[in-house]
């Protein structure tokens, strides 16, 4: 049995994760307390379902406090023929507080007595023994809903054995840098369309922009050491059981040089069997 165990702060986007999984054939349960989670282990074991393949549970702030705080021995409770991993998600407090005005839902902590921010403080403090047990934590402040989709499949991917997946994500510096990279190259040393009459407004996805920047070398030579780098080392990330790694991208703006190389990267590296995702951060909406 695959066991996935889902938590993190309210807003993070937990409701999301599990809905992948759900999506993926994972038997899924929302709230639930963590003291019935061996129990239900035990019980699907012993019955003939569909379920006792692929199971996600969400467990949360919802669930009674002391269980939480003796999370770590829960899961060293389990059968040790379950494999399992635990997934917290979070964001930065601003972004919570943000998505919290935005839906006009109430925390679970929150009172006439304590505020939102108060509630977000306390929610932390109580989920720490389940944050400090996470084999994987998610960053959700700068994604978009299709953002953590893609890394939460990536995961999924990799539970089910297939390849490390790789996310090549072009972003532009002025705008900082993205959360959740493992891998960063900086390409503002290359030629800039942006000062090229008729290539201001185009894309590095536009065939224009491609064929300025094919002309220069220096181009060619960054595209061979960054292949040259990757193909060395992605092979020891996924040796240590990696479910993805993400590749940031930058330069200036995040639109010509930078999208232009994301593009040629995954490309190459999806020819080969590889399993890639490309994301441009400053063409896409921006995030809610």
């Amino acid at each position: 049995m695959k066991l996935v165990i889902i938590s993190g702060r309210s807003g993070s986007g937990k409701s999301t994760a599990l809905n992948v999984l759900e999506d993926a054939g994972y038997y899924t349960i929302d709230n639930l307390p963590a003291s019935l989670l061996l129990a239900l282990v035990q019980e699907l074991r012993n019955t003939n379902s569909a379920a006792n393949e692929n199971l996600a549970v969400c467990i949360d702030v919802r669930s009674i406090s002391p269980q939480l705080e003796h999370f770590p021995s829960l899961l060293k409770s389990l059968p040790a023929d379950i494999q399992t991993s635990v997934i917290y998600l979070d964001a930065q407090s601003r972004a919570l507080i943000q998505r919290f005005s935005e839906t006009r839902r109430r925390h679970p902590l929150s009172d006439k007595g304590t505020a939102l921010q108060e509630a977000l403080i306390r929610e932390r403090e109580i989920l720490q023994p389940v944050a400090d047990s996470a084999d994987i934590t998610i960053d959700t402040s700068q994604m978009q809903l299709h953002d953590l989709r893609d890394y939460m499949q990536q995961v999924v991917l990799r539970q089910t054995g297939t390849r490390m997946a790789i996310l090549f994500q072009s972003f532009g510096f002025k705008k900082g840098l993205p959360l959740n990279i493992d891998l960063l190259w900086d390409l503002r040393c290359l030629p800039n369309p942006h000062w090229v009459a008729g290539l201001r407004n185009l894309s590095g996805a536009d065939a224009a922009v491609v064929e300025y920047l094919e002309q220069h070398a220096m181009v060619q030579e960054m595209f061979e050491d960054i292949c040259s780098y990757l193909d060395r080392w992605l092979p020891r990330y996924e040796f240590n059981n990696r479910p993805y790694t993400t590749i940031g991208i930058g330069c200036t703006g995040g639109q010509h040089r930078s999208v232009y190389m994301a593009e040629r990267l995954g490309r190459h590296f999806a020819s080969r069997g590889q399993y890639v995702q490309i994301r441009h951060r400053e063409l896409e909406l921006a995030p809610r």
